[in-house]
Order: structure tokens, then C-alpha cells, then sequence
């Protein structure tokens, strides 16, 4: 009688899991049905290729993507116009998912496999216009989930504008809005399908802005004063500085003014720099420096120098336990398998990258899980990551060996291709939050990791201080 009861429990716990794992997968399987919906949404937003704080219509549709499904919609958080929070559901745990939407400039691209401008200010290079489609999608695929499951709990949606160097996230964490989240995911679209433990630098931005003295290049340089050597000093210190700093740190720039005519000595000359590293601290002190730098270019041209600080985010903190977990999700599901069609507009990208033909089973295959990965890119997501445990994935969404903010990115993500790459991201996401939701011990164990990377004594400090939210950078 006891072994009977003891196979009739056993068969019970099998027959809920077999239950459990089901639901699940007709989950996965509802969002494949919907991936024309969403494809249609990513699209809208791709040919919108709306800036940095100016994303009014994407940011719009996604917002009423969401709101039609149930969600509570916060809109224009922490003072951000575009920044939006859309909910569904009451109580714990709260898994929130993130969501970008912003264009970069001079990207502007068709849908084609050979560089064509779509005389437009800008283009979806990282893919945003997926991100943001995707993540709304998992969203709503949860929602769904709990309503049919009787889930308790929260989920959320953060509509983050401005993730290309304005930094919308910071300010967003600034304000507290991640500071009752328990888990935050996260996804990027790339050129493969990896979970590894992803890094990403600590950024500083900032715009120096010289002051000069107009007059006639010719006819009376005496009397001027040229801003634009005051840049142009400024360029050449820090370019001497670049022997003298870590290996790993990197410095840019970009003259965004530097005169209007060269018979006139220009009054006003502007430059853009970002400084990198993987440390924040050592960030800081790179960015002390260039400052030093800017101050002593000033001094040396008889002009003056401002300088204003745009955008500041931190390092990513990875978290193991959350990284294991997306990576079995993301392995079960799999990458994409690419049509004749497909393929012939690959192989013509490829050429364009110096290929001979696209290897399109890296499309298809999982990259193997690594506890350690190197990146030289920046995210306001780093900031998330030091107020809440959060993990993030990237996914096929480009030809592979397709570069981020490239002209090929752009096209490829506006084809059946970033398509498909966008919908392994929403089931990957929506996996991962439904495991989050059914299994609490994801959640504690992961807080603990995250307690014990942070450090005891840890209080998060913006690296842009207390600026107000830079809305104008992209005008």
C-alpha cells in the first residue's frame, strides 16, 4: 500500500511538470503564430528610425501595443517625454523586461543587400526597432501565460528610449524605478545566438564647447581668437594621453562644430568624446584627465572652454545564476534557418563584408555558454545591473560577421531575417520570465549573487550626476 502511494505521487509530480512544461510551450508555440503581428510593429518603427529622446511615434506604439493588451501604462517617467513603464498583474515577484526603440544618425539604409540611403536623418543599426518589439512581445506573451494560469505576481515593461548615448536607463534608475524589481532581462540583437556572460565598459560622455573671438582670417587674424584651435589643441593632448592609459580604455571623439567658413576665425567650436574602460573608477579618472586637457587647450589659444557631461553608465555586473538559466532557454529553442531568398541576400551582404558566402549555420547554432566574455561596447543597461539582478542574450538578427551600427545591420534588420532573429528573443524572454515565476529559488539565488558582486557596503552613484536628462543631444 505504501509503494502504491509513492508511485501514485510520483505520477502526480510528472504528470504537473509534464503540465507545467506544456503550457509552456504553447506559449513559445502562440508566439509563432504572431510573429507577422509583430513583425509588422518592428517594421513601423524601422522606417520611423526616430533619435535619442526624439522617439515620440515608436515609443507611442509600443505604449498602445501594450495598453491594448491589459498593461498599465506610466507614460514620460522620470521626466523623459519617450520613457514609458507598462504593467500587468499585482504583487511577487515583479520580472521586468526591457525594451530600446532609438535610431542612430547617418545610418540611414534600405532593405537591401547593397549601401542605399533611404534619404532619411537616421537608421535602426543596433536593432532597436527588434529590441523594443520583441521585449513587448514576451511581455504580453507572459501576461497571457498568468491569466491563464492563475500566476501571481507582477510583470513590467520598460519602454527605455535613448539607450545610444543618452542614457535613459540611468536617469530611470535614478529615480528608483527598478528598485522593487526582482529580476530585469534584457536581450540585444546581433550576428550569432550566445547567453554568455556578456560584458560591456563604463562610458563618460561629455561635449566641450570652446569660445573664440571672431575676425577676418585674412585681413585681421590678430584679433582673433579661434575656438576651433582650441578643439584642435584639445584633440592633440588627448591623443598623446591615449600612451599613457590602460590598454583596455577607449577614447573617442567627434568634432560636432568646428566653424562655418575659413576666412572667418570661428567664435564657437564644439567636441564629442567618450571615454571607456571596464572599471567606472578608472573611467572617472580618464575622464579627469581629459577634462585637464580641454582646460589647458583653452588656455594655450586665448579662448574658453564649458563642458558638459551627456551621458555616464556603468559596467555591466553579470550574474551567473541568471546566465545559465537564459542559456538553456535560448539553447532548447534554437536560432533560425534562412529561405533561398534569404540566403541570396546574405551571401550578397557577405561579399560586402569581404566574404565569400554567409555562414548561415551560425544563424542556426547555439554559441557555447563561456563564464567570461570581452566587449568594448557601452549600455545604459549597466546601470539596471547595480540596482537589480538582471541578465541579458543576444540573438541572430543580422548576417553573421554583420557589425552593430553598420549600414549592413540596418538592411538586414529590415527584412524576414531580423524578423526571425527578433522572435527567438521573445520566446527566450518569455521562457526565462515563466521559469522565473514558476521556480523562486532562480530568484533567491540570484540576489545573492548579486548581493556578494555589488559588496556589502555598495550605494549606487550615477556617473552623470544629478544632470537633468540630456533631451536635446540628438538636435
Amino acid at each position: 500500500m505504501k509503494n502504491k502511494s509513492i508511485i501514485l505521487l510520483c505520477t502526480l509530480f510528472i504528470s504537473i511538470a509534464a503540465s507545467a512544461q506544456t503550457t509552456k510551450k504553447s506559449v513559445l508555440n502562440q508566439l509563432d503564430t504572431q510573429r507577422e503581428k509583430y513583425g509588422a510593429i518592428a517594421m513601423k518603427i524601422w522606417n520611423l528610425a526616430e533619435m535619442g529622446y526624439l522617439e515620440e511615434q515608436s515609443s507611442s506604439l509600443l505604449q498602445q501595443t501594450l495598453s491594448n493588451e491589459g498593461f498599465t501604462i506610466k507614460k514620460g517617467v522620470a521626466n523623459i517625454p519617450t520613457a514609458f513603464v507598462a504593467e500587468y498583474g499585482s504583487g511577487l515577484p515583479i520580472i521586468a523586461i526591457l525594451g530600446e526603440f532609438d535610431a542612430l544618425p547617418g545610418l540611414s539604409q534600405q532593405a537591401l543587400p547593397e549601401k542605399k540611403s533611404a534619404n532619411a536623418e537616421a537608421g535602426h543599426a543596433c536593432g532597436h526597432h527588434l529590441f523594443g518589439t520583441a521585449s513587448s512581445a514576451a511581455a504580453i506573451a507572459v501576461k497571457e501565460w498568468m491569466e491563464n494560469t492563475k500566476q501571481k505576481g507582477t510583470i513590467r515593461f520598460y519602454g527605455c528610449p535613448a539607450e545610444e548615448g543618452g542614457g535613459a536607463k540611468v536617469y530611470m534608475a535614478r529615480e528608483g524605478l527598478f528598485d522593487d524589481v526582482d529580476i530585469a532581462l534584457h536581450w540585444h540583437p546581433g550576428s550569432q545566438n550566445a547567453a554568455s556572460a556578456a560584458a560591456a565598459l563604463a562610458n563618460i560622455s561629455a561635449k566641450f564647447r570652446f569660445y573664440g573671438v571672431s575676425a577676418h582670417a585674412a585681413g585681421a587674424p590678430e584679433k582673433g581668437r579661434s575656438s576651433l584651435d582650441g578643439v584642435e589643441a584639445m584633440n592633440a593632448m588627448v591623443n598623446m594621453m591615449r600612451e599613457h592609459v590602460p590598454q583596455e580604455a577607449r577614447i573617442h571623439y567627434v568634432i560636432t562644430d568646428g566653424g562655418k567658413a575659413p576666412n572667418v576665425v570661428p567664435d564657437f567650436a564644439e567636441v564629442y568624446y567618450y571615454s571607456r574602460h571596464y572599471s567606472r573608477e578608472v573611467v572617472r579618472s580618464i575622464f579627469n584627465r581629459i577634462v585637464k586637457a580641454g582646460e589647458g587647450a583653452a588656455l594655450g589659444t586665448g579662448t574658453t572652454m564649458k563642458y558638459e557631461i551627456v551621458n555616464g553608465v556603468h559596467e555591466l555586473l553579470p550574474n551567473l545564476t541568471l546566465q545559465k538559466l537564459v542559456h538553456n532557454n535560448l539553447t532548447s529553442i534554437g536560432g533560425i534557418t534562412y529561405s533561398p531568398e534569404e540566403k541570396e541576400f546574405a551571401d550578397k551582404i557577405a561579399l560586402s563584408l569581404g566574404q565569400k558566402e554567409a555562414d548561415i549555420d551560425r544563424a542556426l547554432s547555439i554559441q557555447p555558454y563561456k563564464e567570461e566574455a570581452r566587449a568594448y561596447g557601452s549600455t545604459d543597461v549597466g546601470d539596471v545591473s547595480f540596482v537589480v539582478p538582471t541578465v541579458g542574450f543576444g540573438t541572430a538578427t543580422w548576417v553573421p560577421g554583420t557589425s552593430a551600427h553598420s549600414w549592413q545591420a540596418v538592411a538586414a534588420g529590415g527584412t524576414t531575417i531580423g524578423e526571425k532573429g527578433m522572435m527567438v528573443a521573445a520566446k527566450t524572454l518569455t521562457a526565462t520570465a515563466i521559469d522565473l515565476f514558476k521556480n523562486k529559488e532562480f530568484i533567491e539565488k540570484a540576489t545573492v549573487e548579486f548581493n556578494n558582486r555589488r559588496g556589502k557596503n555598495f550605494i549606487y552613484k550615477p556617473l552623470l550626476g544629478n544632470r537633468p536628462p540630456a533631451l536635446d543631444y540628438r538636435k
